[in-house]
């Protein structure tokens, strides 16, 4: 008996190493790598272990092949800035986890990531494989942080970098003055850094700081970036002189009145987040937003991504839509695909994912035609090389509804 189970274990060991090493060749296919290489046409890409072993213009030979017949093969698109997996329905409150408000800089919401969420489909039918969830607000300029979440759907494996960024909110507010959120902000970073003066002079204090200092003090050191939603000129230009002063990795967010300083913007090296559908002031700190804004940006040297502004969270979807007409209104197509793609995993780290090269993880898109084009079709998408489903809720639904059945319409056999 025991040597029969011995026997079963050796046979599932070797079956499980068998299905690990299969490989999967993506061939004849237009690659657009969002890297120096660009794109590279008729070439062919070998999948293994979930990550891309090899790029070649030559036949390479795999235990699966997909034919792209010269379609268009982009890395999956990375969305970021928005709270999906973290609400469900807006306006019930108990589907909403992304936000607390007296959570301030160490609240982490990616503790309540739904990887069911029925949004998560929805997102992958438009090509995004993984997002940086991060909370919008709370009472503190500093509401939180945020992390990368893949779109796999799965339990446990799907929240794959918490806590990358932390995340703080700037600006005009309706109680107060904007100068007390920025004081308070520099406060914290200052307050930080004289402790940390104070304890190298004291060679033996082995107190072990709080959650809050930890994470301060990899901001200070620029281990983890400080995100920071803004919007008018003059409040940006003060964080530029925060960033100079403590050498943050600082990053802004919404940014709708970037245009008059962008050369600033490019001199301090500044990555900016930004939807490029902001075209009309939401405020008095955003009365330069223009469609034009992404496409400056990039020419005067400022690395732009691209995320969607209102309810992000059941929209991120349209990004590539979004980045579609950023290149009509002047942003590139490379620097388009970038800004939802390398450009955004090289603001918040990601290190594995964001574009296509050898080692990296396979996370994929091929598509029937140009993605940023409106009729084009997702013809397939893969996380980490394995194949994952485009249907959504919205499909079943439409199934259901459209059936022909000899029962009344919606119900099913």
């Amino acid at each position: 008996m025991k040597l029969f189970k011995k026997t079963l274990l050796a046979a599932a060991v070797l079956s499980s190493a068998g299905a690990m090493a299969k490989t999967t060749a993506i061939i004849n296919a237009d690659i657009h790598t969002a890297t120096e290489q660009g794109v590279l046409k008729n070439y062919s890409l070998l999948i293994e272990d979930g990550k891309i072993a090899a790029i070649s213009n030559l036949k390479l030979d795999a235990d699966e092949i997909i034919d792209a017949q010269g379609k268009i093969v982009t890395p999956g698109f990375i969305g970021s800035m928005n709270q999906l997996g973290l609400v469900e329905v807006g306006a019930v409150a108990s589907s909403r986890d992304g936000n607390e408000k007296k959570g301030g800089i160490t609240f982490d919401p990616s503790l309540a990531f739904n990887p069911k969420s029925t949004l998560i489909a929805y997102a992958r039918k438009g090509g995004i494989t993984r997002d940086v969830i991060a909370p919008s607000w709370g009472e503190s300029p500093f509401v939180g942080l945020s992390s990368t979440v893949n779109l796999s759907g799965e339990f446990g494996t799907s929240v794959v970098d918490s806590q990358n960024a932390i995340i703080v909110n700037l600006g005009g507010t309706k109680d107060g003055s904007r100068a007390a959120s920025l004081a308070k902000f520099i406060d914290k970073l200052e307050g930080q850094q004289t402790k940390l003066e104070k304890k190298s002079d004291k060679k033996d204090d082995k107190a072990e700081p709080s959650k809050e200092e930890k994470l301060l003090t990899a901001a200070l050191k620029g281990e983890k970036p400080i995100v920071v939603r803004v919007s008018r000129a003059q409040d940006m230009l003060e964080l530029i002189k925060v960033k100079e002063r403590f050498g943050i990795d600082l990053v802004l967010s919404g940014a709708e009145d970037a245009l008059p300083i962008k050369a600033e913007l490019a001199a301090a090296k500044v990555p900016v987040i930004l939807s490029a559908m902001a075209n009309l002031p939401g405020s008095f700190d955003s009365l330069n937003a223009s469609l034009t804004t992404a496409g400056e940006l990039e020419k005067a040297g400022v690395q732009v991504a691209l995320t969607i502004a209102g309810d992000s969270s059941h929209n991120v979807y349209q990004l590539r839509y979004d980045a579609g007409n950023a290149v009509a209104y002047g942003m590139s197509r490379e620097g388009a695909l970038k800004a939802i793609t390398s450009n955004v995993a090289d603001i918040f780290n990601i290190e594995d994912a964001g574009s296509i090269a050898v080692g990296k993880a396979a996370d994929l898109a091929i598509w029937s035609a140009d993605p940023f084009e409106i009729s084009t079709t997702l013809e397939k998408v893969m996380i980490n090389g394995v194949a994952v489903s485009t249907e959504s809720r919205h499909d079943k639904l439409r199934d259901r509804y459209m059936a022909e059945s000899n029962m009344p319409r919606a119900y099913t056999k």
